[in-house]
């Protein structure tokens, strides 16, 4: 039995029958014929052992008879076993957590679990329960432990916004949660205790501050520490931000926004078991720092778990614990010998599995089958056998080979072969597995080398090329040794989107996401393939985050870009392969990305004083699958030759420290320098544009007042424009933003010119040419300036002449030219052909008396005119809106009217006389009301002329 690290007591355990157990009670009775009674003497010791072997030459009997009875029951145990369960009383305690206080109750939910806590952080409650089997499942090299995590929308008093209203299968951020309560509980769990293992953890309620995650690590911590289950340290998590220059300790959701690290950190009081975190290219040493933060937080959390552990913690289950039998690994190293280390020499990973599985069989066939015989053992040895016999007479002895025992057994000498030994299946191949990784270490330290022949620190030759997939955005294929991962961009626009729906809400979405898959075929065996795995999930995540960084903003790059990374090869770091091909993918797509990145993994050796090292722990660069499963780390980090942007490391053992951990980081920087030069060499090199087969996307900016317009009612003007284009989508935002994503530039440019038209801002002054009249009505005409804008003609605006009825002057159908001469506080505009009318001065004689006031009203109109130069705006054929400079002194005269201003009719009867700036503000004041074609006030000037509402903003000196 092992010994009790915890200090917690033992219960105590029996785990197989006994015919003399303690609960029954056993007779002894000798048969009244027994010799022993009848021909006992003095001198005999013992009872003859021959009397029980020899049946024949004594047909005296000997019997053992065990009778079974029913315990007796005392009255009070029989009150006890009436009485109600009884259940430990409530605790409730708090513990410290960065700058406040989390409450921990147990006792009050989940009294039937092993252990059940609710944690409480700020308005974040999470409940974690801790179960167990109560038979042991069949021995493996994995513990049965099975993680559960999921966010109930009830905590956020929500419900899914998917069709299906009650949770169901575990979303992506919820499986992450998972692994991180895992991966640093596991390691802590002793070998040898094989009762399966469940924790399950609800967030119960959520404040939108407080995470749940970092909190749900620390539960289920203190959960596994006060069950049964047996672990030989308590682990709880804390998350640590960089707000600025200073490192925060379980920061707030609000906090977190701007932090340039996201760190979670998992350990016990003395070491590191668990970090993973994304940052902003973070040095080195300021990673270390915040480690180093966070191992106080977690050293301070631990402290008080243990005071709670030992006011109502469980005892543990020390003595269910099984392990192989000390020997088992002696007789394991003596058959395997030195074909195991001849085998670890192979270099290619199927030839060294298949040697492996081969000496596997070997083994499993002599320990389990035909049996074992230890070399220390000889041939025929010697063997003292007791020969007991019964004296027939007391006075006569018995000689055998001239010796005589003082008592009634005879020893004598007999030779026999030494008995083979066999063992259980299951406790072979665990040993061979710890003795295959004990030679592989031994190898590494002693050696010096590696399986493959690499050092330490080295690197397995790389290569890679891009643009191997004609028909996709972006590709690259990345070779690492013997791992390979086939790299894929595509390239889309706000509907192809990652849509999530959590605790906070359904809208938000993901414009970046990398898809990571691992098929049984990257490793040469057989296995199923459907939904993807925790380990894919977590996989690429980690690469997902490494690569976030180096991406362009959504104003220079606006696309949806999906990665996806099918390992097609692996032995070890198949995670940071997906880094490394994602960035060349990344270019290959003409992604503009800030710079390249790579990934590497780190492995260790711990104890190397064991195989005859120095005793410090040996860092190994660019670990394979054999050095990862027999290693004690897997630290991976991603990153440039500067800073870091995604780190993960799991530990196997009991730990490492601070100073390990920076050694392994700073070989890792040295590790991802060399990669990144190997990719420099990538042939063929990334195309850096985009794929013909790419999407199109243009951005553009409107008025938010007019995405209305663009969408129209129950988005029927929306989609009547992809329908007419022939674009795949049009995307706006309440900000204004309008996103047109189309296969070809000709459908790009017509919605381009589409939208322009029915979001631009007309200026009064502007002139437009070749307008369709789109229908007739008795006040005016309604005019198309653009596509989908009209504006109203007043009938005293058509002509210079005067007009019984519309008719009279224009059809429908007909084209003309317009000038703006307003636009009211609805936005409807107010059209005039009469303003663009040349005016001559042969008819235009003043009196003398305002001649004065006739000049200066022409010289106010000169200088108005020439401080007014506007564009004329014409309808190409496409519908676009094009514009031209135009000076009003082009139509002022007629005898320096242009050509355009030939195709007008010739008036010669009207003076135009421009209006001044006050007359206009007069007007402004005085207007009250605004109605087409009616008048509402009116003024004279000085000239006599009469200002109409609803007329040109020109006066008219006669009319005819």
């Amino acid at each position: 039995m092992l010994a009790n690290s915890s200090g917690l007591p033992a219960r105590p355990y029996y785990p197989h029958s006994s015919h003399f157990s303690p609960s029954s009670r056993c007779k002894l009775s000798l048969s009244p014929n027994c010799s022993c009674f009848a021909n006992s003497t003095k001198s005999s010791k013992f009872i003859s052992l021959s009397l029980l072997l020899s049946a024949k030459n004594y047909p005296r009997k000997f019997s053992v008879k065990a009778l079974a009875q029913e315990p007796r029951v005392s009255e009070s145990e029989t009150v006890a076993t009436d009485a109600p369960p009884s259940f430990p009383q409530p605790v409730s305690v708090k513990i410290p957590y960065g700058d406040r206080h989390i409450l921990v109750e147990t006792g009050k939910m989940g009294r039937q679990a092993s252990a059940a806590v609710t944690v409480t952080d700020g308005e974040t409650i999470v409940f974690t329960s801790v179960c167990l089997a109560d038979s042991p499942s069949e021995p493996s090299d994995f513990f049965p432990l099975n993680v559960n995590y999921q966010e109930r929308f009830s905590a956020a008093g929500r419900t899914s916004g998917g069709f299906f209203k009650r949770e169901g299968r575990t979303k992506d951020h919820e499986v992450l949660v998972c692994r991180l309560i895992d991966r640093p509980l596991r390691p802590t769990m002793l070998k040898g205790f094989y009762h399966e293992t469940q924790i399950l953890s609800w967030v119960l309620s959520y404040d939108g501050l407080h995470s749940p995650d970092a909190l749900s690590i620390t539960a289920a911590g203190i959960a596994v520490a006060l069950s049964e289950v047996p672990q030989s340290k308590i682990i709880v998590g804390v998350r640590v931000g960089l707000v600025g220059d200073k490192f925060v300790v379980n920061p707030t959701t609000k906090e977190m926004e701007d932090s340039d690290l996201d760190l979670v950190l998992a350990g016990s009081d003395n070491a590191i078991l668990m970090i993973e975190g994304y940052c902003n290219f973070l040095s080195e040493e300021k990673l270390i720092q915040a480690v180093k933060v966070g191992q106080e937080a977690v050293r301070t959390i631990c402290n008080e778990v243990k005071a709670l552990v030992k006011m109502c913690g469980k005892p543990k289950m020390l003595d269910t614990i099984k392990l192989p039998p000390p020997e088992l690994y002696k007789h394991v190293e003596e058959i395997v010998g030195q074909d195991l280390v001849k085998m670890l020499q192979i270099r290619n990973k199927i030839p060294r599995r298949k040697a492996l599985t081969t000496l596997e069989e070997k083994v499993l066939t002599i320990l389990t089958e035909t049996g074992y015989v230890s070399k220390d053992e000889t041939v025929g040895t010697t063997e003292l056998v007791p020969d007991l016999f019964e004296e027939e007479d007391e006075d006569e002895e018995v000689v055998l080979d001239g010796e005589v025992d003082e008592g009634d057994v005879h020893i004598r000498p007999i030779p026999r072969k030494p008995l083979p030994l066999l063992y259980s299946e299951v406790d072979v191949k665990l040993v061979f597995k710890d003795v295959t990784s004990k030679f592989l270490r031994r190898r590494i330290v002693e050696g010096g080398k590696r399986s493959d022949g690499r050092y330490a620190d080295g690197i397995r030759p790389i290569n890679s090329r891009c643009g191997l997939l004609p028909r996709a955005h972006g590709s690259a294929l990345f070779t690492r040794g013997e791992t390979q991962a086939l790299a894929v961009v595509t390239l889309g626009d706000k509907q192809m989107a990652q849509r999530i729906d959590n605790l906070v809400g359904d809208g938000d979405v993901k414009s970046f996401y990398l898809q990571y898959s691992f098929p049984p075929s990257s490793v040469g065996e057989v296995g199923r393939i459907g939904a993807p795995s925790r380990r894919e999930i977590g996989h690429g995540t980690l690469a997902e985050r490494a690569l976030e960084p180096i991406l362009p903003s959504e104003d220079k790059f606006p696309y949806t870009i999906r990665v996806e990374s099918t390992i097609t090869e692996s032995n070890g770091s198949s995670s940071m392969a997906s880094v490394c091909g994602g960035c060349l993918a990344l270019q290959d797509a003409g992604v503009p990305i800030k710079c390249s990145i790579a990934g590497i993994a780190m492995g260790m050796v711990l104890d190397t004083e064991e195989f005859g090292g120095d005793g410090a722990p040996l860092i190994l660069s660019d670990i394979t699958g054999s050095e990862d499963a027999s290693g004690d780390m897997d630290f991976k980090v991603a990153g440039n030759e500067d800073g870091i942007t995604a780190f993960q490391m799991d530990i196997k053992v009991g730990g490492i420290t601070l100073p390990v951990m920076e050694k392994a980081l700073l070989q890792a920087k040295d590790g991802r320098r060399q990669i990144l030069a190997e990719m420099m060499k990538c042939l063929p090199p990334p195309t850096n544009r985009l794929s013909k087969y790419a999407p199109l996307i243009h951005i553009m900016k409107v008025s938010p007042e007019k995405i209305n317009l663009i969408i129209g009612s129950g988005g029927k003007k929306v989609k009547s424009i992809i329908e007419e284009t022939g674009v795949e989508a049009i995307d706006t935002e309440d900000d204004g933003t309008v996103k047109i994503t189309a296969r070809d530039l000709s459908c790009l440019e017509k919605a381009k010119t589409i939208i322009s038209n029915l979001t631009f801002v007309p200026t009064v002054g502007d002139i437009y040419r070749n307008c369709k009249i789109k229908s007739i009505a008795p006040y005016g005409v309604f005019v198309e300036i653009a596509p989908g804008r009209e504006g109203l003609c007043h009938i005293s605006e058509l002509s210079s002449n005067w007009l019984s009825k519309t008719e009279d002057a224009v059809k429908v159908g007909d084209q003309i030219d317009v000038k703006l001469i307003e636009v009211n506080d609805k936005g409807q505009l107010r059209l005039s052909v009469k303003a663009l009318l040349p005016v001559t001065n042969a008819e235009n004689h003043p009196a003398k008396s305002d001649t004065a006031d006739s000049t200066k009203d022409v010289a106010a109109s000169s200088k108005t005119d020439k401080s007014m130069a506007k564009k004329s705006v014409y309808l190409s054929k496409d519908g676009a809106v094009e514009e031209k400079t135009r000076h009003p002194k082009d139509v002022s005269s007629a005898k320096s009217s242009t050509a355009d201003d030939n195709l007008l009719p010739q008036r010669k009867v009207f003076k135009r006389i421009g209006r001044t700036s006050k007359e206009v503000s007069t007007i402004n004041k005085v207007r009250t009301k605004k109605s087409s074609g009616k008048e509402v006030s009116s003024i004279s000037n000085k000239d006599g002329s009469s200002l109409v509402d609803g007329g040109a903003k020109v006066g008219w000196a006669a009319r005819s």
